[in-house]
């Protein structure tokens, strides 16, 4: 210990900390111009994102590794002061630090990455950039319904990949189940409207389940998992009030809204094709019997 604090004095002495500054703002320097040159060279975006990202982590790496060096004057005092200086910060630093560890899990386990839909902590949205501390997302929900973004960007630390659940959109397979229920009036004529809807969803969902069907084989490979369906189903319910139908399908993640729309608009056509077969129904109030009343016109 006391060769290290005299090393320290002895090299502060001698080269002056205008040295020591020197040197971190030339490594600076350097990453900044690889990271441009990187930026125009390479075309494609995730490969041109991934590798600025390996200089910069490398190159703070190697301003740590600078730093103990060049104020013990030996590296191999440089564990040694490591274990001072952990000791030291690790309770002040310990957000920090847990967010800069969950940065590499993110880059090495491949958590997620840009351009995944993930939610997190309770927040949903579109991964636009992972950093070593924190990742950015555009936010989506909140105020408007369904899946369209809200406007607001949002920063969390990347410690809350140890923190709770993380729920991917996108990672491995790209597609989601969804469903809807539509009410059709008792009376109708069933099997023509099970045929329409069967027949309606088929024709709009067929890319998506051809797609899906390859990735999903993928994903029954990869993981112990089940196989599942994934052509369009319908399922019926008796209600008091219409016949429920469940509608139920497979769609890609990031249209989830507008094929809802599409598959609504399509059915409603055929429904009003077939002149009154089929009805869709509403809450209604049906009077059995108006009770007889008796009026004494003398009185």
């Amino acid at each position: 210990m006391e060769q290290i604090e005299k090393n320290f004095w002895e090299v502060l002495s001698e080269y002056g900390i205008l040295k020591y500054l020197l040197l971190i703002i030339s490594v600076l320097f350097i990453i900044q111009i690889l990271r441009r040159f990187l930026r125009k060279k390479i075309d494609n975006t995730t490969v041109r994102y991934k590798t600025q990202k390996g200089v910069e982590i490398i190159g703070y790496i190697l301003l740590v590794v600078l730093s103990f060096s060049f104020f013990t004057g030996n590296i191999k005092d440089f564990t040694v002061l490591i274990g001072l200086f952990t000791a030291g910060i690790a309770f002040t630093l310990q957000e920090l630090i847990l967010s800069i560890a969950g940065s590499v899990y993110i880059f090495m386990v491949k958590v997620y990455q840009p351009g995944d839909r993930i939610e997190i902590n309770g927040i949903k949205g579109d991964v636009i950039d992972v950093d070593s501390v924190y990742t950015t997302m555009m936010e989506i929900g909140e105020w408007v319904t369904s899946d369209n973004y809200s406007g607001r960007i949002v920063k969390l630390s990347n410690a809350f990949v140890f923190k709770g659940p993380i729920y991917n959109y996108s990672q491995h397979f790209p597609f989601i189940w969804d469903e809807f229920n539509l009410p059709i009036r008792y009376g109708s004529n069933i099997e023509l409207a099970k045929l329409i809807i069967i027949k309606t969803a088929a024709k709009i969902l067929s890319d998506y389940t051809i797609n899906s069907k390859k990735k999903w084989k993928e994903v029954v490979n990869k993981y112990y998992i089940e196989d599942a369906l994934v052509d369009p189903t319908l399922a019926i319910t008796l209600t008091d009030n219409w016949i429920q139908f469940n509608i139920r399908y497979i769609v890609d993640y990031k249209k989830r809204r507008l094929t809802k729309h599409t598959l609504h608009n399509e059915i409603r056509k055929e429904i009003d094709k077939t002149k009154g077969k089929i009805i869709l129904a509403s809450a209604t109030i049906e009077i059995i019997e108006i009770p007889e009343i008796n009026i004494d016109q003398n009185k």
